[in-house]
């Protein structure tokens, strides 16, 4: 009985050590083998679920007042680039356009006015040069026939009412000189004033006549741009337009998102980005489908900010009473475009990311600018041009139709020599950047050139 009861203690205290160094053994084994898992594997990999589908919100605006009448898409509709989206009125801008034509041509034709006084403005001050030839010889007839009476006066051959005629005579020789000079300066200045006018030029290149082809071609741009396309393709969303309803210029009509273009926003902590680099892989999921669907993405840029430095409001830390916030950084993540097509994103949607650290040759900013193409998306040009090919047409079709004979032909020729002397413009500022272009070659002579050339405009 005393024997059994001695060694109870012992072998308590026996079974005591053993499970002490089963625990211990066990934690040592999980400590151990969470330091190799960390070591190997988990300390390369940083993740986050604070990342969010981003992509190109392409706002829809008139660049033209008007009044809607027709709105052809509707919120989730698919639209194709240059598809019709918003028709305005045409009324306005096609009787601006009616006006700016008649405005052209009649200034084609003041400008041919000009042109066609040089040659009476320059007989004009040959005909006044000769008058004043005329009177001068008057002038010198009267000083000579003024002498021979002064001598025949003294010798008495010649009465005093005859020398008072004669001295007359050359008063009004001498007063009709004077007439003349002054009407030949009246003659050269008005030849200097509309020389001045049309000088190292022709008729179809005419300030003028170029002002009046840019409200030509800025009213045929408004026409164009009453008929509003979609600029990108992808899917209608906030749509807010109505028929019949008066927008201005800029007014938000409705937005287009190219869901083939979307990327995910990333926000890591400040102390997670500092093994980023630019071109790690990732591996993504979305809330969407789960774990089920895992895209491939890579980094393609690191914020150069916090979010709390570019908030409306950002944070006042020098006010005294100051708690630290972990900041975290945003990091864009291209997404694989054959995943994101068997399985579409939408912008907003929840992300959970996480990034491969292992290579680190890449480089945490970007050191060259973005290349085109790369995936952004980009305007076209559906909103017209300055020099559309339409209207550079109309523009021709009208002075040709009122620039007289082969202005068509003039035209044609400024035209090509224009487009040579931009050109060769181009390869010189490419080969020399910091050279001055030279000054364009003159264009032939035509019948309504002055002093024999033409210097074009410089471009």
């Amino acid at each position: 009985m005393n024997a059994t009861t001695d060694t109870s203690p012992a072998n308590s205290q026996a079974k005591r050590r053993k499970a002490l160094l089963g625990i211990g053994a066990v934690s040592a084994a999980v400590i151990v083998g969470y330091g190799l898992y960390w070591g190997l594997h988990a300390r390369w990999f940083v993740s986050t679920d604070n990342a969010y589908v981003a992509g190109h919100v392409v706002q829809i605006t008139p660049q033209v007042p008007g009044t809607v009448l027709a709105v052809r898409a509707e919120d989730t509709d698919f639209v194709k680039l240059g598809q019709p989206l918003v028709t305005l009125d045409r009324a306005d801008a096609q009787v601006a356009l009616d006006q700016a034509q008649a405005q052209l041509g009649q200034t084609v034709r003041e400008v041919r006015t000009l042109f066609s006084n040089e040659g009476t403005y320059a007989a004009n001050v040959k005909l006044r040069e000769a008058d004043i030839t005329r009177v001068h010889a008057d002038v010198v007839r009267a000083q000579d026939d003024l002498k021979r009476r002064q001598g025949l006066t003294a010798k008495g051959a010649v009465s005093k009412e005859e020398l008072e005629h004669a001295q007359s005579a050359l008063n009004v020789a001498t007063s009709a000189e004077a007439a003349a000079r002054a009407s030949l300066v009246a003659a050269q200045e008005q030849w200097s004033a509309n020389h001045a006018l049309i000088e190292g030029t022709v008729v179809e290149r005419h300030p003028n006549v170029e002002r009046a082809a840019a409200k030509v071609r800025e009213a045929y741009l408004a026409l164009k741009r009453a008929d509003i396309p979609a600029p990108v393709s992808g899917y209608v969303a906030k749509r807010s337009v109505q028929v019949g309803q008066r927008v201005p210029a800029g007014t938000p009509l409705m937005s287009i998102i190219p869901l083939d273009q979307v990327w995910v926003d990333a926000n890591f902590k400040e102390v997670q980005v500092a093994s980023m680099r630019i071109g790690q892989p990732v591996k993504l999921t979305a809330d969407l489908y789960g774990n089920k669907v895992e895209y491939d993405g890579k980094i393609v840029g690191l914020g150069v900010g916090t979010g709390a430095a570019f908030a409306l409001l950002p944070a006042q830390n020098a006010t005294g009473n100051w708690i630290k916030v972990v900041q975290r950084v945003p990091v864009r993540i291209a997404i694989d475009a054959r995943q994101l097509a068997e399985h579409p994103l939408r912008v907003g949607l929840s992300m959970e990311a996480t990034v491969d650290v292992h290579d680190q040759s890449g480089k945490a900013l970007a050191d060259a600018p973005r290349v085109a193409g790369d995936g952004d998306a980009v305007l076209s040009d559906f909103y017209g041009s300055a020099r559309d090919p339409q209207a550079e047409t109309m523009v021709r079709d009208i002075i040709s139709r009122n620039a007289g004979p082969g202005a068509a032909a003039r035209v044609a020729l400024a035209d090509r020599q224009r487009a040579a002397q931009v050109a060769k413009a181009g390869k010189g500022r490419a080969s020399a950047p910091s050279a001055v272009p030279s000054v364009p070659a003159a264009l032939p002579v035509s019948h309504t050139s002055v002093q024999g050339g033409l210097a074009p405009r410089a471009l």
